[in-house]
This record gives structure tokens, C-alpha cells and sequence, in this order.
């Protein structure tokens, strides 16, 4: 009798908590590579889907699937229609803010910011590789809206005026049911943002990112029996950052903006936003999506043991991909802003381009290109110009900071070019002619630099010129985005033909 007395105790004292298992898996950071900022996590069943903003890129919020939280596989984006995305003429520091994937009662609800038009707005599916429905627009204001469903109510979260607010919508017709309500300020550090509820048996723990999305960035949290609080913050706040004495050497920084989920065995993970830094403190493949096991102690959640991220417990996989331009284009191909469809057609094994606007003009250029996803990058494309104007390569940043590898068709030759736009600077820092008006095109990259190479019959290699990665950094020209590897066309006729992306 004393002894099942004792394992009631123990039963009764565990009752409340989340579980403990330690977490255990092989994987490497970052689970998803290059511009994929602000991720959201969500578990159905063994399924498991993440989601990123997307900022002035169309079509937006790419939606990832994984059945073993290592291995992503992107399967389409929630929002690809200009009915769901106008972006009119949106910069890098604009568009789709980040984002909060959740599942309730067999629908998945994509909530969102469009800054661009300034207001937040939710979309919905049965399946996460679509079709997801025309946007649902919400009355409270602030940005990183996150849902909560709980008790046949559904809480939004948000941050107007710098302030984790609180409020019940009509999960059917986005109608405010209740007034917003202040909940919780953080920690002290700027910009309290990108907040998720989650109710763990019975608390309710309030997770948000403070200190900016640079260098002082941080994830805190806090727990109320009550969904409007009081809450009352983690002693070990905060429970993610390494602006600290154990991480401030780690090429790994900017961590924060993280998303909680439990696996089907038990154990508890966070991924969450942070950027690689390359030659020196600069980043340009933008913020990725990293992991972390997640334990509990006294009710608190414990990121990674309390210390510093890695990049894992496996070596990355190299990745070599190929496009032969004989099928449409997969949902990896992003455009900035809503794009011109006129100016763009697959026909013969080729992608063919009609120039239109310039990539600094920031008015919806032809240009199509897939995420750098890793420093290690090969990329080779063969460029035909059937007019007199410029195409090519891009390394896209922002739209003053970008650099080209191109052909430039004038009516008395033909030349190989490299032009940098970085902020102020816009030059060409070299140039070859060559005898037709097709060349092969090739840029490589160590992470510390990208190198700049022109052929004429796609074997015999002539360098042209280097650029540190440095100079297309956030931290030189700007942004919130990171390196779109594009195809552009500007004032001319273009077909590529044969690209290959090695990483």
C-alpha cells in the first residue's frame, strides 16, 4: 500500500508537466539553408511542416515537409496568386513578414503580415501543398500574428505598438470577438516580437524573440494559467541567444525567432531563425532555419542543454541541381514581386526571357532565381541573346546591392561582363568580348568570395573577376532577404539553357 501511495505522488507530481524525454537525432544545421527566415513549425500525425517568410518574393511562404525533422522537402507555397500576394512594388525590407503555421480540426491556417499593404490576414488548406485559400484580413494591427486553439476558442497574438497583445477571432471570418489586451512585454529587450502560445497541460507558456533580429537577438519565454496572464518569465530567460560570453565566437549568431514542437516519442525541439557569419561578421545567405532539442526542468523549457548551437551531428549533404527547362518551373523559382507572365516562357529545352525594367529600378524586373543554400556554390548556365540589351547571372542581395554576370549585345559586339551595384558603387569591374552571341556563364563561391567565369564552348574557362561575399552581406548593403541566385534580362531577348547549381 505505501508503495502504490508513493507512485501516486509521483504520478500527481508530473501531472502539469511536459514530458521528459531527451531528445536524440542525427542532423545538420541548418535543416533548411540560405533565405529562409522566421520559421513555423507544425506536427500532424508523423508529418511534419515548416513554414518561412518570404518578404518581396513571389510566389510566398514556402512550405516544407519532413517526416523526421532532418530531412526537408519543399512541397509548394501558400501563397501563389496575386490575389493572396500583392506586393506592388516591394523592397527587401517589405512584403511577407514572418509567418505561423498551425492545424485545427482538419484544416492548416497560414497567418501571416503583408507590410506591404499593411495589414495581417490568414489563409487555409486541407493539404499544406495546396491549394490554400484567398487571405482572411484581421483588425489587429502588429506583426509575427500567431493563432492559439484552445476550449473552441482561437487566440491571436501579436505585437501592436511594440506590445504582445492578445485577442479571440471568428477562426471562419476573421472577426475581432474580443478587445486586445496587452500580455506581456518581454524582458526588457527591443522589439518584443514573433510570439507563440502554447497550452502544455495546464500552462500557458507565451515564447517571443527580443533584441532585433541582429546580433542581440534572443528567445524568452513565459508561463500564466491564463491565456491574458499574468505572466510571469523563465528565471533562465533567456532561454536562446548567443549574444553571450559562450557564443560570441560562434560563426553561428542572430539566433532567435523560434517554434516549439513535440515529436511523436515525446522529446521536444525548437527551430528557430539565425545566420552564418563568412570572412569576418558578416552574413549574406540571409537568416536559415535551425533545430535544437528542447528539455524541461521545474516546468521550464532548456534549449540545446543551455549551450551554444553547432551545426549538428551530421555533415551536410552536397546537392547538385539541374534544370533542363523542359517542364514548368518547381516551387523553388521565386520572383521579385508579382511578375510579368508575358515575360516568361519554357519552350525547346530553354527559359526564355523578355527584358522588362531593371533589377535596381525595383519595379517588377525579369528576373526568376532560386535560394542560395549553401557557401559552397557552383552554378553554370549557357545565355543566348537574340537582341541587343543584357542577361545573365545575378546574385541578388537587394535592389542597391546585387551583382551580375551577364552578356551585353550592343549592334558592334557582344562582351562577357561583371557589374556591381553595391549601394553608391555601380560600376563593371571587367569585361571580354567574344565571338558569337551564346556563352557559357560561371560563378563559384568558397564563402568568402564568388568568383566570375565566361566560355565559349562550356569547357575552356576564362576568369573574369572576384568579389568578397562580404560586400553583398546584410551588414554592407541591406536587407532581410539573402542571396537569390537569378536569371534576368533587361532590354533584350534571353533563353538559358542547361543550368546546374552545385552546393
Amino acid at each position: 500500500m505505501k508503495k502504490q501511495i508513493i507512485l501516486l505522488l509521483l504520478l500527481t507530481a508530473c501531472a502539469g508537466r511536459p514530458a521528459m524525454v531527451a531528445p536524440s537525432l542525427d542532423y545538420h544545421n541548418p535543416i533548411i539553408g540560405g533565405f529562409h527566415p522566421d520559421p513555423s513549425i507544425c506536427r500532424v500525425g508523423e508529418d511534419y511542416y515548416i513554414v518561412n517568410s518570404s518578404f518581396q518574393y513571389f510566389p510566398g511562404v514556402p512550405v516544407y515537409h519532413s517526416r523526421d525533422l532532418a530531412h526537408w522537402e519543399l512541397i509548394g507555397n501558400a501563397l501563389n496568386r496575386e490575389s493572396q500576394l500583392p506586393l506592388q512594388q516591394s523592397g527587401s525590407w517589405s512584403g511577407i513578414y514572418a509567418t505561423t503555421l498551425r492545424y485545427h480540426d482538419g484544416l492548416f491556417y497560414m497567418v501571416t503580415t503583408n507590410t506591404t499593404i499593411g495589414k495581417n490576414f490568414f489563409v487555409t488548406a486541407e493539404n499544406p501543398a495546396g491549394p490554400w485559400s484567398e487571405p482572411v484580413y484581421l483588425e489587429q494591427a502588429g506583426i509575427d500574428p500567431s493563432f492559439l486553439f484552445e476550449d473552441g476558442k482561437c487566440y491571436f497574438v501579436s505585437n501592436p505598438e511594440g506590445q504582445i497583445t492578445l485577442c479571440e477571432i471568428d477562426p471562419v471570418t476573421g472577426k475581432q470577438l474580443t478587445p486586445s489586451r496587452p500580455i506581456w512585454n518581454g524582458m526588457g529587450g527591443r522589439f518584443p516580437e514573433g510570439p507563440h502560445i502554447y497550452k502544455i497541460k495546464n500552462w500557458y507558456y507565451l515564447l517571443i524573440s527580443e533584441g532585433g533580429t541582429e546580433l542581440a537577438h534572443s528567445l524568452t519565454i513565459a508561463r500564466s494559467r491564463n491565456p491574458y496572464g499574468p505572466y510571469e518569465a523563465c528565471p533562465h530567460n533567456p532561454i536562446l541567444t548567443h549574444c553571450s560570453h559562450a557564443g560570441e565566437n560562434n560563426p553561428i549568431q542572430g539566433t532567435g525567432h523560434g517554434d516549439l514542437v513535440q515529436a511523436p516519442d515525446g522529446s521536444w525541439w525548437v527551430v528557430f531563425l539565425a545566420y552564418r557569419n563568412f570572412g569576418g561578421s558578416y552574413h549574406h545567405l540571409g537568416r536559415e532555419t535551425y533545430l535544437a532539442p528542447v528539455t524541461w526542468e521545474k516546468g521550464w523549457p532548456m534549449v540545446n542543454g543551455g549551450a551554444p548551437i553547432t551545426s549538428g551531428t551530421m555533415p551536410r549533404e552536397e546537392v547538385t541541381r539541374t534544370y533542363a527547362f523542359d517542364k514548368p518551373l518547381g516551387p523553388e523559382w521565386i520572383y521579385i514581386q508579382n511578375p510579368d507572365s508575358s515575360c516568361y516562357a519554357i519552350t525547346g529545352g530553354e527559359l526564355r526571357l523578355v527584358g522588362k525594367g531593371a533589377l535596381s529600378a525595383n519595379d517588377h524586373p525579369t528576373f526568376v532565381g532560386v535560394r542560395q543554400e549553401s557557401e559552397i556554390l557552383e552554378t553554370t548556365v549557357r545565355v543566348s541573346l537574340d537582341a541587343p540589351g543584357m542577361a545573365g547571372l545575378s546574385l541578388y542581395q537587394i535592389q542597391d546591392g546585387h551583382a551580375e554576370l551577364s552578356l551585353v549585345r550592343s549592334r558592334e559586339h557582344v562582351r562577357a561582363t561583371v557589374h556591381y551595384t553595391l549601394k553608391s558603387m555601380d560600376y563593371d569591374a571587367a569585361s571580354v568580348q567574344i565571338s558569337g552571341t551564346s556563352a557559357w556563364l560561371k560563378i563559384t563561391s568558397d564563402g568568402i568570395q564568388y568568383q566570375f567565369y565566361v566560355s565559349e564552348d562550356g569547357k575552356q574557362w576564362l576568369y573574369l573577376d572576384a568579389i568578397s561575399s562580404a560586400l553583398l552581406s546584410s551588414e554592407v548593403v541591406g536587407g532581410f532577404t539573402g542571396i537569390v541566385l537569378g536569371l534576368y534580362a533587361e532590354n533584350t531577348v534571353a533563353r538559358f539553357s542547361s543550368l546546374c547549381i552545385k552546393e
